[in-house]
Order: structure tokens, then C-alpha cells, then sequence
């Protein structure tokens, strides 16, 4: 098979400069000269090679240790860990670094980021949440130890945001017991929702939901419960309709209302029916 010449020498000279550039990283690499080597990984650091520059820091983080050059680079270490998306290692460097070199000028930053790939760890709503309630008491830390950082801004708002998360797998939860129709433990999430999180966007439809779920509830009851469960959806809508009375949902609230006071009253007649027979057997 021909080969076109200049196609054949150009590949031969990529290969050469790709095989000469890594043997030149390896010679570093393996070298025992430890400042060669770490000027090296802040050259390729500041290139944005951080993978390259991350395999020299973690060769060099042992052999600085107690030199003075050890708090620089434990703070790219860091970062080179975190600039390759290593957000558990980063955090757990950045968190030794701000605990190593509490007066260092970049405490502060590094206590921040500590928190913030705690953050960026934290799953969505639907999974299990235990990052986020870390992140929140990093965050909370952070702002306990720097007060007047020009950071503490963006603190709150991830916060915010984290929080944000924890109300939606809340509210999603309850929704979870009503669709599987656990009533009873619906109206018990919904309620336990809208106390942990009093100000949710959620708390209109929430309520709504009690009232709705507590009727089923009700409803599916044996028969001794069914006039009480039924009194506390009429509570239930009443304190509803108090609080949002042009809700888009006063209309089927008022219905389940409605519903449940005509069960109130079909449970009493037969109730009254049942009495007057007993009474009429024992005369008789």
C-alpha cells in the first residue's frame, strides 16, 4: 500500500514530539529533585494541565511536608483536585488546609470551599440528602468564623438553595404516601413539612392536601373511627379556608367539607337507627 511521504514524516514527528513530551513528564515524575518537580506542577497548573499537575503535587505533598513551600502547595493540591472534579478529595484538603494554617491569608477561601464542594456533592432531591445537611453546617461554620466576608452573600444563597432541596424532598415524600394511599401517613408528612419549612411555596397546596388526604382517611376507616376522622376534615377545611379563602382549591376543599359532614350525619342516623331497635328488642 503507498503511503504519502509528507503524511508518513509529519505522523512520524507527532509521535516522536507526543513520546518526547511524556518522557520528559516521566523523567520529572520519577525525579529526585523535588524543586524541579514542584516548579514543574505550577507550570502545568497555571497551563491548566491540572491532571498532570495533580500526579507531581500528590508525589510532592509528603516530601514538603514542614518545608516552607508546604502551604503553597497544599493549596493547589487542593485545587488541582477540585479543578479535575475530585470534590470529596478537595474538600477534605481544603478542610486541612484551613485547620493546618488557620492564619494563613487563604484560610478563609479554603474554609469557604470546604463547604462549597460539600455543596457541590450534594444529590438531587430524590436521593439521599445526607451531603446536603453537611454542606448546610459547613456553610453555617464558615459564617460563624467569617461574619464579614465578602463571601458570606453567596453562603447564604447556596444555603438557600440547599434548603430549597431538603423542602422539595419533603413535600415530594408526602406526595409519595398519598399516591400509595397511606392517607393517614400523608397528612402526618404534609403537616411535619409545613413545620420545618413555614414559609415552603408549597403550604397552600400543602394544606389543601391535608384536608383531602383526611378525608380519604377518614373514609377507609373502620366504622367506630370514621365520625371523629370526619369531624377533623371539617377542622381541617375551616382552617384552610381562614387562611386562603380565593384558593384555586376552596372548591374541592369545600366539598370534601361537605362530603364529610353528610357522612357525620348518615353515621348518626344509622347510629340513631340502631339505638331505637336495641331499645325496641329489650322492651319487646
Amino acid at each position: 500500500m503507498c503511503v504519502n511521504k509528507p503524511i508518513a514524516i509529519f505522523a512520524f514527528f507527532y509521535v516522536f514530539l507526543i513520546l518526547g513530551c511524556k518522557t520528559k513528564f516521566e523523567k520529572i515524575r520519577t525525579s529526585n529533585n523535588v524543586s524541579k518537580k514542584y516548579q514543574e506542577a505550577l507550570r502545568l497548573y497555571n497551563k491548566k494541565d491540572y491532571g498532570s499537575a495533580l500526579i507531581l503535587f500528590e508525589d510532592l505533598h509528603a516530601q514538603y511536608r514542614g518545608r516552607s513551600e508546604s502551604e503553597d502547595l497544599a493549596y493547589y493540591y487542593a485545587y488541582s483536585n477540585y479543578r479535575v472534579r475530585d470534590y470529596y478529595t478537595a474538600r477534605e484538603l481544603f478542610k486541612s488546609f484551613a485547620e493546618t494554617y488557620p492564619q494563613s491569608r487563604r484560610a478563609e477561601e479554603c474554609q469557604y470551599m470546604t463547604a462549597y464542594c460539600m455543596y457541590l456533592e450534594s444529590p438531587r432531591y430524590s436521593l439521599d440528602q445526607q451531603n446536603t445537611y453537611k454542606a448546610l453546617d459547613y456553610f453555617q461554620l464558615f459564617i460563624t468564623l467569617y461574619p464579614r466576608s465578602n463571601r458570606v452573600s453567596e453562603a447564604t444563597r447556596l444555603m438557600d438553595l440547599l434548603r430549597d432541596k431538603l423542602e422539595n424532598k419533603s413535600y415530594h415524600i408526602a406526595l409519595l404516601y398519598s399516591d400509595i394511599r397511606d392517607y393517614k401517613s400523608a397528612v402526618v408528612a404534609f403537616r411535619n413539612c409545613l413545620r420545618d419549612y413555614p414559609d415552603t411555596k408549597y403550604a397552600e397546596e400543602m394544606e389543601f392536601l391535608i384536608v383531602k388526604n383526611q378525608f380519604l382517611y377518614a373514609q377507609n376507616s373502620v366504622e367506630n373511627k370514621q365520625q371523629e376522622r370526619f369531624e377533623e376534615v371539617k377542622e381541617m377545611y375551616i382552617s384552610f379556608a381562614e387562611k386562603y379563602p380565593n384558593s384555586k382549591f376552596i372548591k374541592l376543599a369545600l366539598q370534601y367539607h361537605n362530603d364529610a359532614d353528610s357522612a357525620i350525619n348518615t353515621i348518626q342516623t344509622l347510629l340513631s337507627n340502631y339505638h331505637k331497635t336495641e331499645k325496641k328488642y329489650h322492651h319487646e
